[in-house]
């Protein structure tokens, strides 16, 4: 019957963490820390960031939609599509901007500020996107127009995952009764 070795050199849940990824032990046993904008003790920015996600997503899929086929549909469809994830990208960064600045944890982790600086950028780029188009949805698509689509959605999955990192393995925003100071 053959072996293997288990011991890990952390005592962290999670084995084989490449370095850039900070965690912590007291943050993974502690109950996490309450988000500062909630209803009924359910935090508002992960329900906030669903739509502004979906549609830059989808403008960027409209953009390819554009590009393939030159319909004027597709145009005016990525206008509106970036407007909206432009509009609740804001509300969705305002909510966020409190847990960041009220929730020291937050400001602690690497994740929190490489997941603000991922957002502001989102929300820059996107601005840019959108004035690029005003007045003319269709002749600045291509190249710009997609480019810029494209790297917001990069972008859009890079923020994404330190959002995870903040909730899954630094428990903010969570139900729980943890400090919002650093552990």
């Amino acid at each position: 019957m053959e072996t293997t070795d288990t011991t890990q050199t952390s005592s962290t849940p999670f084995p084989n963490i490449p370095p850039v990824i900070e965690s912590n032990d007291s943050e993974y046993l502690d109950s996490g820390v309450p988000s500062t904008v909630a209803i009924a003790g359910h935090p508002l920015h992960p329900l906030s960031v669903i739509f502004p996600i979906a549609f830059l997503a989808a403008a960027l899929g409209s953009d390819i939609g554009y590009w393939l086929t030159h319909d004027f549909f597709w145009a005016r469809a990525s206008l509106w599509l970036i407007g909206l994830g432009l509009a609740g990208g804001l509300l969705a960064a305002a909510i966020g901007l409190s847990d960041f600045l009220k929730i020291e944890r937050v400001r602690k982790r690497t994740a929190g500020w490489v997941h603000l600086i991922l957002n502001v950028s989102i929300l820059v780029l996107s601005l840019v996107n959108f004035l690029l188009r005003w007045g003319d949805a269709e002749s600045r698509i291509v190249p710009w127009g997609l480019l810029i689509s494209l790297v917001v959605g990069t972008l859009t999955s890079a923020s994404g995952w330190f959002g995870a990192e903040l909730s899954y393995r630094h428990k903010i925003g969570v139900v729980g009764a943890g400090s919002r100071r650093y552990p």
